[in-house]
């Protein structure tokens, strides 16, 4: 029984990370692609090169639940396809235990992918993010596209580029009074985080008082506020791409400050269930074997993984959005489309059975 357990694995595993290679294998190249496409000042070739290779750990991340569900898709099905699964069911092996000796590969890469999304992909992620910025001249940008805003108070911020080791590229300053007039707006090219407050370097401010403007610079400036390097280096990356606890830091501080963390919520909720995600996902794969793709071609168990998988992520994507705009938890629009797929999962492996 042994070795049968050992052969299901080595069969399921070997399909997933034959997929993950394919997969992340086109990716990179038309990531490579589209970088040489933002090719100017510093970002050039071998930059870019380097930025697709920082982003790897972060694209090994979003394609481990596809992979672990095709995986799994493509290597039962090729037992399926030579007879294996049938003959391994007739020596008395249970269907459970198939099911189990299956699930196995997937929860390691269920393991794999929270060790990556917690601790790999996030640095790597802001280390691409603020070398690319910086770069494409980060420092003399004023608010580039590039770079992220955050409100404190009556002052708008813009941040061009964050490093990790606390350093700011292309700071811009809007405040306004009570009457959302705009009265003073500043530009330094980098600040440099010194324990307790951020000292500003080339500083250009230009106040605005009635009808009058006026123009000064300083070499040095003094800025104090709230916001630390680590609560910035989470700004500079998108919140799907944080960690679990830099998303819950910064949700926490946005709420803190009276502003709306609905969004960083929701990547939260989604990094938090990823794993049970990616095991209904291999449960309904499972089921498909067993059930309606027992005895059809490899192309077709393929198209019809590749269709559950997509319907699965658009039911996500769908109903994400729709709860920042009306306002329901998020944690329900992540956990709706995993309860629609085990209950699809549930329901065929009961008839398999």
């Amino acid at each position: 029984m042994r070795r049968i357990d050992g052969y299901v694995m080595r069969t399921v595993g070997g399909a997933m990370f034959l997929v993950m290679v394919v997969v992340l294998s086109l990716d990179l190249i038309f990531a490579f692609i589209a970088e040489l496409e933002d090719t100017r000042n510093n970002y050039q070739t071998l930059e870019a090169l380097w930025y697709v290779f920082l982003t790897l750990p972060r694209r090994i991340y979003d394609y481990l639940p596809l992979g672990a569900f095709m995986g799994c898709l493509v290597g039962l099905g090729s037992m399926a396809s030579s007879s294996e699964l049938t003959v391994i069911r007739a020596a008395g092996v249970s269907l459970k235990r198939i099911v189990w000796s299956a699930m196995k590969p997937a929860l390691v890469v269920v393991i794999l992918g929270v060790l990556i999304g917690e601790y790999v992909a996030p640095p790597a992620e802001r280390v691409a993010q603020s070398d690319k910025a910086v770069a494409l001249g980060a420092g003399t940008n004023v608010a580039s596209a590039s770079g992220v805003w955050h409100k404190e108070g009556n002052v708008y911020i813009h941040l061009n580029a964050v490093q990790p080791s606390g350093v700011l590229h292309g700071v811009s300053r809007f405040r306004f009074d009570e009457d959302r007039q705009l009265r003073s707006a500043s530009f330094a090219e980098r600040a440099i985080y010194q324990g307790d407050y951020w000292l500003l370097e080339k500083v250009h401010t230009t106040e605005f008082e009635d009808d009058r403007a006026t123009r000064s610079e300083n070499q040095t400036l003094k800025w104090e506020t709230g916001l630390s390097p680590d609560v910035l280096s989470v700004l500079i990356v998108k919140p799907e791409n944080l960690s679990m606890t830099g998303l819950f830091t910064y949700a926490r501080y946005l709420g803190e400050q009276n502003l709306n963390a609905s969004r960083y919520w929701l990547a939260f909720w989604k990094k938090a269930l990823m794993p049970l995600g990616t095991a209904v996902m291999v449960l309904v794969a499972i089921s498909f074997i067993f059930g309606p793709l027992r005895s059809v071609t490899m192309g077709f168990r393929v198209f019809t993984g590749l269709l559950v998988g997509l319907l699965f992520k658009y039911m996500q994507d769908l109903l994400g959005p729709m709860s920042l705009v009306y306002g329901f938890n998020p944690m329900l629009a992540v956990l709706v489309p995993i309860a629609v797929n085990a209950m699809v999962g549930a329901v065929l492996m009961r008839r398999a059975g």
